[in-house]
Formats: C-alpha cells, sequence, structure tokens
C-alpha cells in the first residue's frame, strides 16, 4: 500500500513540475473529488452492509424489540475507538472543519481522512439517529486538506482543495453534484472568486459520478413521481413556510440544550450509557427515528404511513387517520432530541439527513391536515418534498443548498418555483428569531466566528499584533514639560503616549494641544505632564478582533489608537496601516 502511494506522490510531484499552476490544481480538483466520492461511496455501503446485518434478527421468541439496544452498542464502539486510538482528541462535523479554516490554515490531521469513516459507519449503522452527509463531507475536507499539504499547497489553495473534498462528498451522497458546489460555498468558503468554481465543479462532478456509478439507486435518495405544480396552492405553501421556520428554530434550540446538558458530563461511557437509554425509549416509541431516517422519507413521499408505525409500541393504540397524524407530528419534535442524544453522548453524525427527514415529517403532516380537514386538497408528495428543504434552508442556513438538493434528487426541477418559495421564507423565519445556524454557535463556543462578508473575512485574516507601531516615544506622566519637550524633540509623532511607573497606559499628550504653551520656557518646570494629558478616546486590547477595531476607528474619528495587553501599553495602530495591508491582501486574493 505504501509503495503504491509512493509511486502516484513521484508522479504527481512529476507533474507538478511540469504543468502550469493552475492545471496543476485542476488535475488536483479531480484526484480529490474523485477519492472523496469513493470514501463516501465507501461509507454508504459499509453503513447500509451493517444496518443490514445487525437488523436481520432483531426480536426475541416473545417480540420484545432488542433492537433498540443496537443505538448503545453503537456508541459503545464509537467511544471505545475515540478514546483507544485518539485519547478523546476528535472533532467532528462541519463545526471542526469551518474551525480548521479559520484558526488551523485549513489543515486537518491525516487520521480524519479514515476515522469519521469508521466511526459514522458504527454510529449509524447501529441505528444512531443521525446523518453521514457531515461526516462524508469531514472526510472529504480532510482529504483535500491533506493532498495541499503533500503538495506543498498554499493556504488559500489548501482551503478550495477542502471545500472540494466536501462539495464531492456531499454530492456523491445525494447523486447531486450542484447541491454538493453549493454546499461547500454557503457553509464552508465563505470568500470565493469566481475561478473557485471550475475546481468545485469538477470535484463535485467526479463525486457524483462515483455514486452514479458504484451506488446508482441501490443505496440513494431519490424520487422519480411528483405532482405538476399548482399556483393555486401558493398560499398553502407560504404558510407551512412560516412553519418550517419555527420548526427549524425549534430544531436549533432543542439540539443545542441538549448538547450543552451532555457537555456537563465528563465520562463518555456516561455519555453512551445517557444518550443509549434515550434513543431506546424514543425508537421503542418512535421506530422511524432508528438509523438515517431516510426511508421514512420515501415512505411519506408514497404516502406509505404504515411503515412508520411498524414494530411501535404504541401501534394498536393509533387507530384512525387523525392519530397517525399525531404520531407523525410527535416523531418530528423529537427528531432534534434524538440526534442530539446520538452525537453529544459520542456518536458521529450530522444534521443534515436529520433536516431532512424532519422536513419530510413536517410536509406530510402540513399536507394531510389539510387535506383531512377538508380545506382543500393538496398533493402530500409535493408537499413533503418541498417542506423537506424548508427545513433543511432554516436548519443549515444554507437555502441554494436545500433548493438545488431536491430539485436534483427529485429528477427534475418541477417543484423550483415552491422550493424557492418555502426555503426562502423559511430561512429569513429561522434567521429573525436566531441569527445563528447550529454550526455559527458552536464555533462561536471555540472562540471563532463564520464570517459571510469579503471585506470582513479579509480583515480577521490580518494579525493585530502584527500592525502594532512601536515606534511612538513615551513618556511618564510624572514628568514636566520640560522632559515632554525633549521628547517631542526626539520624534516625529504627533502623539506621545503618556504611561505610569509600571508601564500602563495613562493617557496621551496631542502636539496641537500644547503648541500655545511649548515655548513658554517659564512653564517647562511648573507644568506635569498628567496636566496636559487626555483619555484616548478609545483603547484596543490585543484580544479584540479586527471588526471591532474598525469599530472604534469609527465612533471616534480617529487615525491612531494604542494598544494594550491587560492594561500595559504596547504601541499604536494607525487606520491607514490598516487599509494599506487590506489594499495589498485584496489584491493578493484577485491574482488566485
Amino acid at each position: 500500500m505504501n509503495y503504491w502511494i509512493g509511486k502516484h506522490t513521484v508522479f504527481l510531484n512529476w507533474l507538478q513540475q511540469r504543468l502550469s499552476e493552475r492545471q496543476f490544481f485542476i488535475v488536483s480538483s479531480m484526484l480529490v473529488g474523485l477519492t472523496a466520492g469513493l470514501a463516501a461511496v465507501l461509507l454508504k455501503t459499509l453503513v447500509h452492509f451493517i444496518y443490514a446485518v445487525v437488523t436481520s434478527d432483531y426480536s426475541l421468541p416473545f417480540q420484545f424489540p432488542i433492537y433498540i439496544f443496537l443505538p448503545f452498542v453503537g456508541l459503545l464502539l464509537s467511544v471505545f475507538y475515540v478514546q483507544r486510538f485518539h485519547k478523546n482528541n476528535f472533532d467532528k462535523g462541519t463545526v471542526f472543519v469551518l474551525y480548521s479554516i479559520t484558526r488551523k490554515s485549513s489543515l486537518l490531521a491525516p487520521f480524519h481522512m479514515i476515522a469519521h469513516i469508521l466511526t459514522s459507519a458504527i454510529t449509524i449503522g447501529f441505528g444512531g439517529s443521525s446523518g453521514l452527509e457531515a461526516p462524508i463531507a469531514t472526510t472529504g475536507s480532510a482529504i483535500g486538506s491533506n493532498y495541499a499539504r503533500t503538495y506543498h499547497l498554499n493556504y488559500r489553495q489548501r482551503t478550495l482543495l477542502l471545500s472540494c473534498g466536501a462539495a464531492a462528498g456531499v454530492a456523491a451522497a445525494f447523486n447531486a453534484p450542484i447541491a454538493g458546489v453549493l454546499f461547500a460555498i454557503e457553509v464552508l468558503l465563505l470568500d470565493i472568486s469566481a475561478t473557485a468554481f471550475i475546481p468545485l465543479i469538477i470535484a463535485a462532478a467526479m463525486g457524483a459520478l462515483c455514486s452514479n456509478i458504484i451506488l446508482q439507486d441501490g443505496i440513494l435518495l431519490s424520487f422519480k413521481t411528483q405532482v405538476p405544480f399548482d399556483f393555486h396552492n401558493v398560499p398553502y405553501y407560504l404558510v407551512m413556510a412560516v412553519f418550517a421556520g419555527l420548526i427549524s428554530t425549534y430544531y436549533s434550540r432543542t439540539f443545542l440544550k441538549i448538547d450543552s446538558w451532555f457537555g456537563r458530563r465528563k465520562s463518555p461511557y456516561t455519555k453512551a450509557l445517557l444518550g443509549g437509554t434515550i434513543l431506546a425509549v424514543l425508537i421503542l416509541m418512535f421506530p422511524p427515528l432508528f438509523g438515517e431516517g431516510y426511508s421514512s422519507v420515501i415512505a411519506l413521499s408514497e404516502k406509505n404511513t404504515t411503515a412508520l408505525l411498524n414494530t411501535s409500541v404504541l401501534k394498536d393504540f393509533i387507530t384512525n387517520e387523525w392519530l397517525v397524524l399525531l404520531f407523525i407530528g410527535a416523531i418530528m419534535l423529537v427528531k432534534a432530541v434524538a440526534v442530539s442524544a446520538t452525537i453529544s453522548s459520542g456518536g458521529n453524525g450530522g444534521n443534515f439527513a436529520p433536516s431532512l427527514m424532519t422536513g419530510a415529517l413536517l410536509g406530510f403532516f402540513f399536507a394531510r391536515a389539510v387535506n383531512l380537514s377538508g380545506l382543500s386538497k393538496l398533493p402530500e408528495s409535493n408537499f413533503t418534498l418541498v417542506a423537506m428543504a424548508g427545513v433543511m434552508s432554516g436548519i443549515l442556513h444554507a437555502p441554494l443548498t436545500a433548493i438545488f438538493l431536491i430539485a436534483e434528487v427529485t429528477g427534475g426541477y418541477g417543484l423550483m418555483i415552491p422550493l424557492m418559495i418555502v426555503s426562502s421564507i423559511s430561512y429569513t423565519v429561522a434567521k429573525f428569531i436566531e441569527p445563528e445556524s447550529i454550526e455559527s454557535r458552536k464555533l462561536a463556543e471555540r472562540g471563532a466566528e463564520i464570517i459571510h462578508d469579503r471585506d470582513k473575512k479579509i480583515l480577521s485574516d490580518l494579525s493585530l499584533t502584527a500592525l502594532i507601531e512601536t515606534n511612538f516615544q513615551t513618556i511618564q506622566e510624572s514628568a514636566t514639560l520640560r522632559d515632554l519637550i525633549k521628547v517631542i524633540e526626539k520624534t516625529t509623532r504627533n502623539i506621545t503616549p503618556v504611561i505610569t511607573a509600571d508601564g500602563k497606559l495613562a493617557g496621551v499628550v496631542e502636539l496641537n494641544s500644547i503648541r500655545e504653551i511649548m515655548f513658554n520656557t517659564e512653564l517647562y518646570d511648573q507644568v506635569l505632564v498628567k496636566e496636559l494629558m487626555r483619555k484616548s478616546p478609545a483603547v484596543i486590547e490585543t484580544s479584540e478582533t479586527m471588526d471591532d477595531v474598525m469599530k472604534k476607528f469609527d465612533s471616534t474619528a480617529t487615525w491612531n489608537l494604542p494598544v494594550t495587553e491587560n492594561g500595559k501599553y504596547l504601541g499604536f495602530i494607525s487606520k491607514s496601516n490598516i487599509f494599506n495591508k487590506y489594499r495589498s491582501q485584496l489584491i493578493e486574493k484577485s491574482m488566485h
């Protein structure tokens, strides 16, 4: 194996020397897309193989559904793997990828190319209520990052190849290349130029090609039948869009609260025990919570509600259509609990598939409720599919990905109008109530943030400490005017920082403020510096972000502000210096 890898590394090094930088990067995006696509195919195949094996005979002679304990086994195995091989140093999810981009120069350790395949396959294969797409995206990102590191590509190229891997993984998961590209742009690539589209498209196409050839329709989420869009149903789509935004907010907040609750538990095995117990109780009542949930999504799109009731202990109590609807609504509400219990207790997975399942439950619930009430006759399959995009848009804050994903998996664009209406409104409602997505909130907890604005992104890349100017002559606050004049004679600056005996910033003296007395020699030994100084309109701490720095410049209308660290004076930052650095960064980015 090492010999095979070594041979290909030598060949690619040879190729890198003979191709232009642009040509080699295109080849690289193709290889990363192909590898990430194969990894996605491997993961989906492995999950479905494990799932088929462990559920082949899950009942005892007296029909007790022992399969409800399988997720607990999966959680224990996943926790054991992480503890044994990674010493509990194992990050997961798109939050981890975003953190790596913003704080670790887009570098992911090599073990992430394998670890997420193993842990998510075990977690979800044994029935953990989560989705494979986040582990697939993380695996693809790790492949892209390590490829870029092997061939010594720069930060921007490494970030783009990381995103190519994620795009290819998502594209392979659904055989939806456009959705893969849009996922990379909306969720990962926060500052993108037009030239970045080509590598992303190539990588996503390679990923989709892998799933198309190998998986075909075997274990992919796909829908073939739809009722043609009827514009008379637009008012109902509008109402459902608002509900989708509300459900998205409920899902996000519930997920984060339960995640926080698990976070207060120290022992990983205690977390697994708690998570497994919660899942066992929920799955006993609501069997569709077992596993990814795509089989339930397909059943709903085909109006087959019986498939959702099978093996539930509540089955005998559900005797009419309204109780079936209540059952479906309950699954929709507890899905967030099951997903958070799975991931937060040690399992590996994401919110991609759960958001689609929650949306399918909402769409079917809404359309069936309207139909049963006699208000109208709505196409339940259409509302099921459109609500999937709406809830996914609200939870992930990725409306374009949601729209085109459903458009692609349905095999056409006949539902594009309702998809656009529901996704955009749901996203707007969810963002109004909860401005940050789950990923943004969890990223903020780690001391980072997602920046969507290009200018803010460039500013965030600037180092505050590197911009500090230290060629300002300081003076003690106990000094006299005579001492101040001597300092002014040695400097070309118009500002003199005043410091205390222990080096802390006391204030500043501006040259313009002392012009009237600086030539009056009679005052040289009578006036003290502390009488001439004033407080700076604002002070910058080294822990602040560049966005905070620019806000202080704007609010004070000044061009120079002092910088301190725990109160101690370090130097000044000038607005003009920030602009110069910004312009150089902007020029550098535009050249790639």
